[in-house]
């Protein structure tokens, strides 16, 4: 359930607008609700502050939809990933409210406007545009998590020149996701030019040595550089999540 929607609530009680048995009822359905195939987490956004995401990837359609319709009564915006496709048309037409968005291959249902929070600017930089898939989904998370979030595309360590152009944008991001497959180095240059926070995606793109994302992810854990923090391969949601709640630290 969302934060403010409790608040709402409990200063309703408190005011002597709404009976405790009334207010009971609205939140019967914290902590979770039993779907048989899920156990939908309605009370994760007031632990966290983000609410459960739904991970498309092995569910059918009508899972995602009933998963989804169940975390939309919570009020709170809802986000689902990996979504291809047809299956993301069969579910933008059943939820009237979900919009695809392609880049990132999420769907979103936005209830309430985002509330902006954070010391900073969130930037997520992709090393290709091979990466970007991963890149756009990190982005759309970290906004969701409430932070600004400027995006850099394909300006890897084979062209640095295009890196070295962009600077000043660098060194005014609070957070910095870096998002790379083949070898993983970008992280490492980035790091070494900023004094904030750079969260490294290790991607599955690359040819045979790479297997997968996992040069790039040794690559990645055996950075040179301070202050890299690294996420699983293709784990674009991780960063983007971690990223958000650093922005969110001290603000």
């Amino acid at each position: 359930m969302d934060p403010a929607r409790v608040r709402t609530l409990l200063e309703a009680v408190a005011r002597g607008d709404r009976t405790v048995d009334a207010a009971l009822g609205d939140l019967r359905h914290l902590p979770f609700r039993d779907l048989g195939f899920a156990q939908v987490d309605h009370h994760r956004h007031l632990r966290q502050g983000f609410p459960e995401v739904v991970l498309g990837t092995g569910k059918t359609v009508e899972q995602v939809i009933a998963i989804l319709q169940e975390l939309a009564l919570g009020g709170a915006n809802v986000l689902a990933t990996r979504i291809e496709g047809q299956n993301a048309e069969a579910i933008t037409a059943a939820l009237p409210k979900a919009r695809y968005h392609v880049g990132a291959r999420a769907i979103v249902m936005e209830q309430r406007p985002v509330e902006r929070r954070g010391r900073g600017r969130v930037l997520v930089v992709s090393a290709g545009t091979a990466d970007l898939p991963i890149a756009e989904e990190a982005a759309l998370v970290a906004e969701l998590g409430g932070s600004e979030v400027r995006r850099l595309f394909d300006v890897g360590v084979a062209g640095l020149h295009r890196l070295m152009a962009r600077h000043e944008e660098l060194l005014q991001a609070a957070v910095i996701v870096v998002v790379a497959g083949m070898e993983g180095a970008l992280p490492s240059v980035v790091a070494g030019m900023v004094a904030c926070p750079v969260v490294a995606v290790p991607t599955s793109v690359g040819y045979g040595a790479s297997f997968g994302g996992i040069a790039a992810l040794l690559g990645m854990l055996n950075s040179c550089a301070a202050g890299v923090t690294v996420v699983n391969i293709d784990n674009g949601f991780g960063a983007g999540y971690a990223a958000a709640l650093i922005n969110r630290a001290g603000a």
